[in-house]
């Protein structure tokens, strides 16, 4: 039989908002092995589980860690904030599992801070939307520069991970002059921080007023398109249906 790691995405990493799923393989588990924060997020429940964690950016070494401990006959999960296939670990463990062809893959979906954050503004995603992450720790900032801009002149609406940081405070801002070429000072807008967890907070505003908000990685923005409106204090995204 073949051996298996499943690679889970634990959401914002409170129990519940977790699916049943992750629940089930994360108490199957006989190894749980993620970035040092996200073994925190889980609390003591998993505490008798072997717990093994790699820095930041040593993704690589968290993966190949995976498989090692896999080959030694032991259930394996690997765990992700949010959705391991959005921005999480599950493209590069399935590019490493081919030095590992006798290991098997198997990707459990989460509550990815899209969706969770929409959840909290209101019904931003409604319609067709593009998802972009602001880091160009892998994808340089000219390839970013397009995306958003052609997003903006398709009447996307915008969801931004990672819009800021220590480093690269003025992102956002950066990121908000060039949507502004396409998408109209008034578009609604909204950022949510830390989704689903102690502390979480919300704010609706304009693109304009969201050019000047301060924000940090652990905060997701959401710009409207063209249709976006403020219902109820909410951010709201008419999808289109026809009334007989």
């Amino acid at each position: 039989m073949k051996h298996r790691i499943y690679v889970v995405g634990m959401g914002p990493g409170q129990e519940n908002m977790m699916t049943q799923e992750a629940m089930q393989v994360l108490e199957a588990s006989d190894v749980i092995i993620g970035y040092t924060v996200y073994l925190k997020l889980l609390g003591e429940r998993f505490g008798c589980k072997e717990l093994l964690s790699t820095p930041m950016r040593q993704e690589r070494e968290r993966c190949q860690m995976c498989f090692e401990k896999a080959r030694e006959g032991k259930k394996v999960a690997l765990i992700c904030s949010g959705d391991a296939g959005v921005y999480g670990m599950a493209g590069l463990m399935y590019e490493l599992s081919e030095e590992w062809p006798d290991i098997e893959i198997k990707v459990i979906p989460g509550v990815t801070a899209a969706t969770g954050g929409a959840a909290v503004l209101g019904a931003p995603l409604i319609h067709d939307f593009a998802l972009i992450s602001l880091s160009d720790l892998l994808t340089p900032w000219e390839k970013i520069e397009k995306r958003l801009l052609l997003a903006s002149e398709a009447d996307f609406v915008i969801c931004l991970y990672n819009p800021g940081s220590h480093k690269r405070a003025d992102y956002l801002e950066k990121a908000c002059d060039l949507m502004l070429r396409y998408k109209a000072p008034e578009t609604a807008c909204g950022i949510v921080s830390q989704i689903g967890r102690d502390g979480e907070t919300s704010r609706t505003m304009t693109l304009a007023e969201l050019r000047n908000t301060k924000v940090d990685m652990f905060t997701t923005v959401f710009i409207g398109n063209s249709q976006t409106k403020e219902i109820r204090d909410h951010m709201v995204t008419p999808r289109g249906y026809r009334y007989e």
